[in-house]
């Protein structure tokens, strides 16, 4: 697995040699082993890439995303033919168990609303008992909607009473592009692993290819929140955004053990899988740390 994650936001040209991906801009050419790249983000319509790079990088399960005139995530490149995808993981999760699927997705939203919870008080926001009861009303399969009724409460007390994540603020631009990120590496983690992202196993809409991307990501959302509850911004800069992009390479606790958030995302879809496939139970136990770096990136062409 690679490291790196790059971001290219200025005119450039991008292209392989010798198992390495160039990036030519204005400044000079930059080299970077192709073995190293974890994410490249396209984050400018002003850069122009060869197909014989996105075939290397596919080879080595890069994610590759491309942004659209306002700088933000537009589309990305799925690798369709794995090495380990086959006929026979599809079918497994064509007809994975309905009961399974009820209690992973319970277990799902459970410890996002957990994790909200602990943003809250990380934040040290008051009156968040409410929250608390909401959690232990939680049915299998959430057949109340606790996840929705949460949220709602959550985000007021996180940002403000009146704060609404339909309003065209900074705030909702940042977790919009934060989340997309984290959909991306999810996508990028069950391809490869065989499965695919259309089938989930909560979301079920025609019109959304990551269904189950969307499903699994839940608990890995609050992450996204807590980095932009700690930022004052009046507009998604590129500093923000760069940002955002490095919480991947951020500290946090999977099942007690600490390790960066993009190794917890690897880890944590092979479980949900093992439970999926087997019927193998495990501790879907995703914390945060209390503590936010700066997150700013190096390797930014």
């Amino acid at each position: 697995m690679g490291w790196r994650s790059v971001i290219i936001s200025s005119h450039a040209k991008i292209s392989y040699s010798s198992n390495c991906m160039i990036v030519q801009t204005m400044e000079g050419i930059n080299k970077i082993p192709i073995d190293d790249v974890y994410l490249l983000l396209i984050s400018t319509t002003q850069a122009v890439i060869t197909t014989e790079l996105i075939n290397r990088l596919n080879k080595v399960n890069a994610k590759i995303i491309f942004s659209d005139e306002y700088q933000n995530p537009a589309c990305e490149i799925v690798n369709n033919y794995p090495n380990n995808k086959n006929i026979e993981k599809i079918n497994k999760q064509i007809f994975w168990d309905d009961g399974r699927k009820e209690v992973l997705w319970t277990k799902i939203v459970t410890r996002k609303m957990i994790n909200q919870l602990a943003v809250l008080k990380y934040k040290h926001r008051d009156n968040i008992q409410d929250i608390k009861n909401e959690i232990d009303k939680i049915e299998i399969g959430d057949s109340s909607n606790r996840e929705a009724v949460v949220a709602r409460k959550y985000f007021k007390l996180l940002f403000y009473n009146y704060f609404s994540r339909n309003q065209n603020l900074a705030i909702n631009a940042a977790l919009n592009y934060g989340y997309s990120i984290l959909l991306s590496n999810f996508n990028r983690e069950i391809v490869s692993q065989g499965f695919s992202t259309y089938i989930g196993i909560h979301h079920h809409s025609l019109e959304n290819t990551f269904n189950l991307s969307s499903d699994l990501m839940e608990p890995f959302r609050p992450i996204i929140d807590y980095w932009v509850s700690c930022k004052k911004m009046n507009s998604l800069t590129p500093d923000i955004k760069f940002g955002l992009v490095e919480i991947l390479n951020m500290e946090i606790f999977y099942k007690e053990k600490e390790m960066l958030v993009k190794t917890a995302i690897n880890k944590y879809v092979a479980d949900c899988f093992d439970y999926l496939n087997n019927g193998k139970n495990f501790d879907l136990k995703v914390e945060l740390k209390n503590e936010v770096p700066d997150n700013e990136i190096d390797n930014n062409v």
